[in-house]
């Protein structure tokens, strides 16, 4: 798919690549899966970036124009796994 990943021009490189790394990980919930602990990682990174809930919803919301990947019900479903579980979330 071509779409692009929502980001601020305040962010560096680094905060950057860590938000597009975990809606990358958004996407491998929806296409084949992924790792509850990988998942909750690059979650947290994401945090650090955006810690505010309205920002959080403010992308998760972008994302889903662009992608149709809904990212709250991954984050959701990764809350309530258990440690070694799959995350995977059938569109």
């Amino acid at each position: 798919m071509e779409y692009s990943y929502p980001f601020s021009i305040d962010w560096t490189t680094d905060e950057i690549v860590d938000v597009v790394e975990f809606f990358e990980a958004i996407e491998k919930a929806y296409e084949k899966g992924v790792k509850r602990q990988e998942l909750m990682d690059k979650y947290r990174k994401f945090k650090k970036v955006v810690p505010s809930m309205a920002e959080e919803k403010t992308y998760f919301r972008e994302f889903e124009e662009e992608s149709g990947y809904v990212s709250f019900n991954v984050v959701k479903k990764m809350k309530e796994a258990s440690d070694d579980e799959l995350i995977r979330i059938k569109k």
